[in-house]
């Protein structure tokens, strides 16, 4: 059940309402840590974000999210799960959900980063990857092995 609960809180925090995408056994194919900026979308595009240069981190913030829109589906729900009370009031649009990502040439891949949900109010750890030119953005609790992918592929 603690297995589930992760995975579930997971697809929330990714804001795509997806239960596990396949994640491909290709190494990294990263040239650079600047990579990841631009635009990525998941397939069924339940999901829209754009990836950043933070001034030596990279993060990203929402463009569009499925789960993270009110019933008309073009209005943004409030952050009314922030730990923080006086940001219980924003809108979920464009806020930076992921953060702190550190290139590591060594592994070829993002690491360090926090992912944020919105639906929970918690944090998580998160590390990205670039496999065949799909980003796999991982959210975790504690070690990356008890976290789920989401893959995502560039639109711009």
């Amino acid at each position: 059940m603690l297995m589930s609960a992760r995975n579930s809180l997971l697809a929330a925090t990714l804001a795509a309402g997806l239960t596990g995408l396949p994640v491909a056994g290709a190494l990294a194919q990263a040239a650079g840590p600047g990579e990841i900026v631009g635009v990525w979308e998941t397939e069924n595009r339940q999901l829209k974000l754009e990836m950043f240069d933070a001034g030596g981190t990279y993060a990203a913030r929402v463009i569009y999210g499925a789960r993270l829109m009110e019933a008309d589906g073009q209005t943004f729900k409030k952050d009314a799960q922030n730990p923080d009370p006086a940001l219980r009031d924003r809108s979920l649009q464009g806020i930076v959900f992921l953060s702190s990502l550190k290139w590591n040439a060594a592994e070829g891949r993002w690491d360090d980063g926090a992912v944020y949900d919105a639906q929970s109010g918690r944090t998580l750890s998160a590390q990205v990857t670039l496999v065949g030119g799909k980003m796999e953005l991982r959210g975790y609790m504690g070690t990356p092995l008890l976290g789920q992918t989401v893959v995502l592929q560039r639109t711009r």
